[in-house]
């Protein structure tokens, strides 16, 4: 199953996508987080809402996404966590995976457009594979902690280098306002048989910068649930940003290609869709 979230009224709903088109859940499912608590009873909404064919369905001419989800309590994620990213940053691999954060605020959806700051001038894409975690997990072994997935998504961990480095903590860089897509969807775990095996790219204005497997995590999708809820518990709606691998600007040699207004960039996973952003100037 396929879970959006779109604008109506101004406000964020939930929605699935389907063969037939985009279903608003919204009426039954205020938030997406009651859709991931209540996902078998959806199942049996869906067969109704089908089979009504009726005013469940969404103009997809008037379809705004936001965010694929919007009422975690956190968004977590993973730095260096491809080998060949870490040997393009002259970076040993970690022995442990490296966390930060990002806040609601950089969020944002498929297809919208995302601003500059006025003083950035090093801002970078990152490929991710995003995890949307489905039930509260604590100190969950490796071997299990598959089950606590709802599903998976593409995601863009934007970064602004400058700002990124200008301490030792990450998160002025990572954080900014819209700098966190998310989308087109939530694609439910049943169908990625493993998310350690899917291809990932990120290209920007259609010239391709990134293109690796997540088979080349340091530290798989198993290993990251696992150690995080050691320290935390993980609540159903989180989501967990995997890491990027190589080919982000900050690698390149001599002059970077740096993300300007203008540039379209577009975060592609097998299986999970597109996801595609608009540079603007603030």
């Amino acid at each position: 199953m396929k879970l959006l979230t779109f604008y109506k009224d101004g406000k964020l709903k939930p929605a699935v996508s389907t063969d037939k088109g985009v279903l608003d859940i919204s009426g039954s499912y205020p938030t997406m987080i009651e859709a991931i608590e209540r996902y078998e009873g959806l199942n049996e909404f869906l067969d109704f809402a089908l089979e009504e064919n009726s005013n469940y369905y969404i103009d997809q001419g008037s379809l705004t996404y936001g965010p694929a989800i919007d009422c975690m309590e956190k968004i977590l994620c993973v730095g260096l966590n491809y080998q060949k990213h870490a040997d393009e940053s002259n970076m040993a691999a970690p022995g442990h995976p490296v966390l930060f954060s990002k806040y609601k605020n950089s969020l944002s959806g498929h297809g919208r457009k995302v601003a500059i700051p006025r003083e950035a001038g090093q801002v970078d894409y990152e490929a991710e594979l995003a995890i949307v975690i489905g039930r509260e997990a604590k100190d969950v072994r490796e071997e299990d902690a598959l089950d606590y997935v709802f599903g998976y998504a593409c995601s863009n961990d934007l970064s602004e280098r400058t700002l990124q480095f200008r301490s030792g903590q990450w998160l002025l860089g990572k954080t900014l306002d819209g700098f966190c897509p998310l989308g087109p969807c939530i694609v439910t775990k049943d169908e990625i048989e493993d998310p350690n095996k899917l291809r990932i790219s990120c290209s920007v204005n259609g010239e391709v910068r990134q293109d690796s497997n997540t088979n080349d995590m340091i530290f798989n999708c198993e290993q990251i649930i696992s150690y995080t809820s050691k320290y935390m518990t993980l609540k159903p709606g989180d989501v967990i940003l995997t890491g990027t691998p190589e080919g982000v600007a900050l690698g390149y040699e001599g002059e970077k290609p740096w993300l300007t207004e203008g540039d379209e960039v577009k975060v592609e996973i097998e299986r999970l869709g597109t996801l595609v952003t608009h540079m603007v100037a603030e």
